[in-house]
């Protein structure tokens, strides 16, 4: 009797050591859940703040971005106003179409023309709206303005303006070359209108020419100052 009373004492012991074991271990796992809540916690409370740092870094990161593309359409629109205000009150550019300028300017030729304030002069290479024979601008040279005399002398192959034979380097043919006015043109150049030639006095359509005739100052868009291209044939008109 006492050695089954001893026994059952010992299965007690046994039982209760299990469950202090299997207590032990359950606590021992709690407080590890705990810790590594508490870890997490901290962790997350650490990393929020740079996070919420990173957060912003990007938003105004994006910020500047868009307001880089704002300045940078700004300055292209403001710089094409300043280019559309520069060719219609300052400078343009024009093509040369055709020969009649050769050996001056070249058909294709590009050309810089100035036009602020501008009034033809003698000499003045210039560019001219319309006419009635042709519908694109033409290029060519003021002979004589608005109230100088002019005189075209066919038989000594020179022209005259106040009298005075005027010199012409940039010919490289004779002054006319057999092509005279098919019209009477005024000896006095009236008011508002110049006398134009081409360089190219064999095939030029001009001022000698009844289709063209003598050209209205308004007609004139501008002096010709530069050949910009081709950039092998850069040059000053003048």
């Amino acid at each position: 009797m006492d050695k089954l009373s001893e026994n059952k004492t010992n299965t007690n012991n046994i039982d209760e050591t299990e469950n202090k074991a299997v207590d032990t271990k359950e606590n021992v796992k709690a407080e590890s859940e705990n810790k590594s809540v508490e870890d997490s916690d901290d962790y997350i409370a650490f990393s929020s703040p740079e996070q919420e740092k990173s957060n912003k870094f990007v938003a105004a990161k994006a910020d500047g971005a868009a307001s880089n593309v704002y300045d940078w359409l700004k300055s292209i629109i403001f710089a094409l106003v300043i280019v559309m205000f520069c060719l219609n009150f300052f400078f343009r550019l024009v093509d040369v179409k055709g020969t009649s300028m050769v050996e001056t300017l070249q058909n294709g030729d590009k050309l810089v023309v100035t036009n602020f304030n501008y009034t033809p002069k003698p000499n003045d290479i210039v560019v001219i709206s319309h006419g009635k024979e042709y519908k694109e601008p033409i290029v060519k040279r003021v002979i004589a303005t608005a109230g100088q005399t002019l005189k075209l002398d066919y038989e000594n192959d020179r022209i005259l303006v106040d009298g005075v034979v005027i010199d012409e380097p940039y010919l490289d043919v004779s002054t006319f070359c057999n092509v005279e006015a098919d019209y009477e043109i005024p000896e006095v150049i009236p008011d508002g209108m110049i006398f134009v030639m081409g360089d190219n006095r064999g095939v030029s359509m001009d001022s000698r020419d009844s289709r063209i005739g003598l050209i209205d100052e308004d007609s004139v868009i501008g002096k010709a100052q530069f050949v910009v291209f081709p950039f092998s044939e850069f040059k000053y008109l003048y």
